[in-house]
């Protein structure tokens, strides 16, 4: 039997919500996982511990995406992490996933709440991945992260979709770019998850559930469930020919 060896995704945001299941979903894959966290290092390291058992190698290291000023700094972790504990250079899949939502009218968001969000889900991810490249194998590929908000609007969601929206005009830029390196990019889109994504409004106000599983036309809410298994996806050969897509993953929601 011939022993194929582990490749490597970094996840952003692994620690909770849909990145962790996007974490534990690439690691059922046969992936080893780097997964970053912004603050509680607890949890972070509860999704190692659950990748671990299922036989993958896995590390947690601290990371604020709002801050692209510590990017040289945290590639500079990264590749300590990759030699020291995976005995690598280099790593193969990168998923921009790390995000906070706002939640407020078009009229009434701030200069401060935009430039959050521009941070966070453009410069953020855009620089990232931009001092990634240099740590990534060719071939590899990286999975973006929209929304379903990018294709209908749900009032107060402004200005959190347009970057969504800014997102994935540049995931097909990438892909144009990296093309000469073989390294794929796509990006998903989910419909709305029962998350503490805003504050746990999609998961705990019932009014707001019952109403998203009646515009749905699989007649329920999202589950992060099932969003990780369509990142895992991108990361595996079967999707060697899938590049500057779009893929909304929402149950069919305001179709």
């Amino acid at each position: 039997m011939e022993f194929k060896e582990s490749k490597i995704a970094l996840v952003t945001g692994g620690s909770r919500g849909l990145g962790k299941d996007m974490a534990l979903s690439l690691a059922k894959k046969g992936l080893d996982i780097i997964l970053t966290y912004h603050s509680k290092i607890d949890e972070a390291n509860e999704v190692v511990s659950a990748i671990e058992s299922l036989g993958q190698k896995a590390i947690a290291v601290q990371l604020n995406v709002a801050e692209s000023g510590s990017f040289d700094s945290f590639f500079e972790k990264i590749s300590d992490v990759l030699k020291n504990t995976f005995g690598k250079a280099k790593f193969d899949f990168l998923i921009n996933n790390a995000g906070v939502g706002v939640h407020e009218s078009f009229v009434s968001t701030t200069d401060a709440q935009l430039d959050s969000m521009v941070n966070i889900h453009f410069k953020g991810a855009f620089f990232l991945t931009q001092k990634a490249l240099l740590l990534m194998n060719d071939g590899g590929g990286i999975v973006n992260v929209s929304s379903g908000l990018t294709r209908f609007s749900f009032p107060g969601y402004a200005v959190y979709a347009s970057m969504k929206g800014a997102m994935e005009t540049l995931t097909k830029y990438q892909a144009k770019e990296l093309g000469v390196r073989k390294i794929r990019v796509n990006i998903v889109a989910p419909g709305a998850i029962e998350t503490d994504f805003g504050g746990g409004v999609v998961r705990d106000n019932e009014q707001l559930n019952q109403h998203i599983a009646s515009v749905t036309a699989l007649g329920r809410v999202g589950l992060p469930d099932d969003i990780g298994s369509v990142v895992a996806f991108l990361c595996t050969d079967d999707a060697k020919w899938v590049n500057a897509q779009r893929i909304e993953v929402s149950g069919g929601m305001n179709l």
